[in-house]
């Protein structure tokens, strides 16, 4: 985006993910004379998390019944297929499988159909062994879920989209545009960007990776801090791709909010093998080998990390192995599809995820935002954001109306203009 920074704004968002996008997005489309400005500090907008990921619009299966994450999920899947269907942009349902490998995960998987079912996803069905086979010839399990809504699709070119819609209603996307500070100010917030100054009436914090810290800059007390998760992917050789039609996921350990390796198409013809979910030493660390002092000290120097580290050390402890032996990578994808072989396997990418953790060790489970004056901080959004950032836009965007006063700016301008 090309976007100049202003001098003044009603609101400015802090992130240019398909979160901040959308957020902003949705105030748009409610507010039409809000002066908005969204603040990326990458040269393109979705650069981490929404361009760092398999690409799966998630139906709604996992989340707790009643939780934002379940609710905002399925209404947010309905509303980006709606989305790319208008916009000419990719959307493919190929279905999913979610199996049980041993007898001690079906248990876990009953309790997996009936929140899809509570949930309300459409078409969940129980498949026997040689039913699962009739869906993925090349999978084998004890039984499975099949979710034929479960879809793909590139949330960058989604990211992409909404940047140029918001540019199209007169707001400013500005890219290069990191936040390097912030006063509090009668009329609101003095914003010190790399772009220059910028006086904002309101903030909506969508910084992902850095809004706890972002959330702290602007004098709130976000109570979690974020801990960053790198994922890691291989992908199947072109000769290999035919192993998988879909996407075929494990019974994830109800503990931890991983889903665990699965095998997920994409919608450019690849099959990915992945995530892991190995504790970064950067926030941005997509590397093994990246580390940045503030970001490990940050985690290190947290409470939380301690308890964490605590609750499930052996977890981490086999996550690396599994980062680093190619072997032990290749048995858990093996799991799911046995004709799988180690070179088989090419490395690929990785993403990081942004985990919200409470000083206690607790893995935050739900999406979580934050109020303070002036401002909303969108604290926890890990997967299934990308899938539910419309709906979550809305969300957001209701609460930021109530709490930042949103519409009775909009008609005391309305009143002014002699709307």
């Amino acid at each position: 985006m090309a976007s100049e920074l202003p001098a003044r704004c009603d609101v400015a968002v802090v992130g240019g993910g398909i979160v901040g996008l959308a957020c902003a997005h949705a105030l748009a489309r409610r507010f039409p004379d809000l002066r908005l400005v969204v603040l990326e500090k990458e040269a393109q907008v979705g650069s981490h998390q929404t361009s760092h990921n398999s690409g799966v619009v998630h139906a709604g299966i996992y989340y707790r019944p009643g939780s934002l994450r379940a609710r905002l999920c399925v209404e947010g899947a309905r509303r980006l297929r709606e989305f790319c269907e208008e916009h000419g942009l990719p959307f493919q349902a190929v279905g999913k499988v979610i199996v049980a490998t041993c007898p001690e995960e079906l248990p876990a998987l009953e309790e997996l159909l009936r929140r899809g079912e509570a949930n309300g996803v459409p078409g969940l069905r129980w498949l026997r062994a040689e039913e699962l086979r009739e869906v993925e010839p090349h999978a084998t399990g004890l039984a499975a879920i099949h979710s034929p809504a479960t879809a793909i699709t590139d949330f960058r070119q989604v990211a992409v989209r909404l940047a140029e819609l918001l540019e199209a209603r007169g707001a400013a996307v500005v890219t290069g545009c990191a936040l390097r500070g912030a006063r509090r100010r009668t009329e609101g917030f003095e914003l010190d960007t790399a772009r220059g100054p910028l006086l904002a009436r309101a903030v909506l914090n969508c910084a992902g990776l850095h809004s706890d810290r972002v959330a702290r800059m602007l004098g709130a007390r976000p109570g979690v801090r974020i801990l960053p998760f790198r994922g890691e992917y291989y992908v199947l050789r072109p000769d290999r791709r035919h192993l998988v039609r879909g996407l075929i996921y494990p019974v994830p350990d109800p503990r931890l909010p991983f889903l665990g390796v699965h095998l997920t198409r994409t919608v450019h013809g690849e099959v990915e093998a992945g995530p892991n979910a190995v504790l970064a030493w950067a926030r941005e660390g997509y590397r093994r080998w990246t580390f940045r002092l503030r970001d490990a000290w940050d985690s290190v120097g947290y409470s939380g990390f301690w308890w964490l580290a605590r609750r499930y050390w052996k977890v981490a402890l086999y996550e690396q192995y599994r980062s680093w032996s190619r072997r032990e990578f290749t048995r858990s994808v093996r799991r799911l599809v046995p004709e799988v072989q180690d070179r088989d396997l090419v490395r690929d990418g990785a993403g990081v995820r942004a985990q919200a953790v409470a000083p206690d060790g607790t893995l935050v489970d739900d999406f979580r935002v934050v109020l303070q004056p002036g401002a909303v901080h969108v604290l926890n959004a890990p997967s299934p954001a990308a899938t539910a950032s419309l709906a979550i836009g809305d969300y957001v965007a209701q609460l930021a109306a109530e709490a930042l006063g949103l519409q009775a700016q909009a008609e005391a301008r309305r009143s002014a203009l002699g709307w």
